[in-house]
């Protein structure tokens, strides 16, 4: 009987070089949403996140953060300056090797998700760049006038990744024991596990011992390019090679179907 097969992807640090957030800070900065001493402490935690990733303490100190700041924000707004930025701001971050491996799970037939912390307001759009199937992502509450109430709907983060993948799997006809998953953080272990080709991207130090412990492969993807870069066969051969080996898994995964 035939399967469908599908590929998860984390978006910031796997498919993007940073903490999508922090990469708009500047511009709702300047459009009068953040104040300077907000936008400077955002790239401290920044810094934070390359340097040591992002634990479950982080994320929810991080989460508490940005419901307090966007209280009140036009949602309407916060989409329109997303939607006007994204190109300029987010796509130079994309890493040449997630968009490799994103257009080779194509060809193959595979469907493509994004599975983000980040608010839908920047993941939806971001997917649609891409060009993939669809995203998950954390969902703020709105309320009867348009304006973020400080609170979350749905938080994208830990086991509630894996419980959306799964919801999305059982609607969508997704074998996920065929499928698979690409993330750098240890708070995405649950994403990774609900899959039968987990790989650790630029992974933390935890999800690096995980990945150690279960033999799951672990990528580096450091070279980024536009989404829509029609010069990508410039990269050096040696940085393809970093994706030849998952190439090759999938191709053999292929062959089993």
């Amino acid at each position: 009987m035939d399967f469908v097969r599908a590929a998860f992807f984390d978006l910031d640090k796997t498919v993007i070089a940073k903490a999508s957030m922090v990469a708009l800070g500047p511009e709702l900065h300047a459009r009068g949403f953040l104040r300077r001493r907000t936008l400077l402490r955002g790239v401290f935690l920044q810094i934070l996140f390359l340097r040591f990733g992002a634990s479950e303490e982080r994320l929810a100190k991080i989460r508490r953060s940005v419901l307090k700041i966007t209280k009140g924000w036009d949602h309407d707004e916060v989409r329109n300056l997303v939607a006007e930025t994204l190109n300029e701001v987010m796509e130079p971050l994309i890493y040449s090797e997630a968009t490799d491996l994103i257009r080779h799970h194509q060809e193959e037939g595979d469907e493509v998700w994004l599975v983000s912390t980040s608010p839908a307001e920047i993941v939806e759009p971001f997917a649609e760049i891409l060009g993939i199937t669809g995203s998950i992502s954390s969902r703020a509450m709105i309320d009867e006038s348009g304006k973020f109430t400080g609170e979350m709907e749905f938080y994208a983060v830990g086991e509630n990744k894996a419980l959306a993948m799964r919801e999305i799997a059982a609607a969508r006809g997704i074998d996920l024991s065929e499928s698979f998953a690409y993330s750098d953080s240890e708070t995405d272990i649950p994403m990774l596990l609900a899959v039968g080709h987990p790989f650790a991207v630029n992974p933390d130090r935890t999800l690096t011992r995980v990945a150690h412990e279960h033999e799951w492969p672990i990528l580096s993807f450091t070279h980024k390019v536009r989404a829509h870069d029609g010069h990508r066969g410039r990269t050096p051969f040696v940085v393809s090679a970093a994706v030849l080996g998952v190439l090759a898994l999938i191709g053999r995964s292929q062959a089993r179907r």
